[in-house]
């Protein structure tokens, strides 16, 4: 699957084709072969086979018996990156408490484009396998954490969302802007926000923001997990509390602190 929109061009310098085929890796992917890879990023097929073996060689890919796979050594980039890095362990303490309390799936995201991207989760035995990860990312629209974002946040970030288009991945994901924004309002009147198998079947949660000092939401902790199990409302002072400790923490110190890890808008 091809995933540039039909109106997007190709990369042209080979350090943003070389990117863009480690792109080209989705949250559920962690093996694609010459050809999904081409096809992904528009290259193609010598261009992407040469770009390959220079990404092997400089240690950011390896092969597999199937095709390709992005390597360890992006992991250890990633976590030199400060702002997300200080902001996970800021958050932790917190996230593990949660998960105590309800041994539940716990998660701290943030917004990235149009998604909701997962920095940390906390998670145990007990806890009802979900399709979320670490690095993983889903739309902000079905999501408890990215209601957040698109209530709390700029006019203009609603607006991307629906210009792109609202799509079905349950029976029971608003795809309707008019819903989606009276959910919203609903959002912003009672302090956090829910999802009722809005992106997975069976999975419901409850998010609340986290706030840097300016009030600006700049993260999301929520509890995830069955939906048969979970009473949301029930929940909601308990992850509201997680939440406004993190902001007061991370409110501290604003001029040194390696946060806020701001969303763009």
């Amino acid at each position: 699957m091809d995933t540039r929109s039909p109106d997007e061009e190709p990369p042209r310098s080979v350090l943003a084709r070389g990117l863009s085929l480690l792109d080209a890796f989705g949250s559920a992917e962690t093996e694609l072969n010459l050809t999904e890879l081409a096809a992904r990023t528009g290259l193609p097929k010598p261009t992407a086979h040469r770009l390959l073996g220079e990404l092997v060689r400089w240690g950011g890919v390896e092969r597999t018996a199937s095709g390709y796979r992005l390597s360890m050594r992006l992991f250890v980039l990633g976590q030199r990156a400060p702002r997300p890095r200080g902001l996970r362990e800021a958050a932790l303490p917190y996230l593990e408490d949660l998960y105590e309390a309800t041994h539940e799936n716990i998660h701290l995201a943030v917004l990235d484009g149009n998604d909701t991207l997962f920095l940390e989760k906390v998670s145990g035995r007990r806890s009802m396998p979900i399709v979320s990860r670490v690095g993983g990312r889903l739309p902000a629209y079905c999501t408890a954490t990215g209601k957040l974002f698109l209530a709390l946040g700029p006019p203009q970030r609603l607006e991307r969302v629906l210009a792109a288009g609202l799509v079905h991945y349950t029976p029971h994901t608003i795809v309707m802007p008019g819903l989606l924004q009276r959910e919203l309002a609903r959002t912003v009147s009672r302090g956090y926000a829910v999802n009722r198998e809005e992106s997975e079947a069976g999975v419901s949660a409850v998010a609340a923001p986290v706030l840097d000092h300016r009030r600006r939401v700049i993260a999301a902790i929520s509890i995830t997990g069955n939906v048969c199990r979970l009473d949301l409302d029930r929940l909601a002072p308990a992850v509201r509390t997680a939440a406004m400790g993190l902001s007061r923490e991370l409110a501290r110190e604003p001029a040194t602190a390696p946060f806020p890890f701001l969303p763009r808008l």
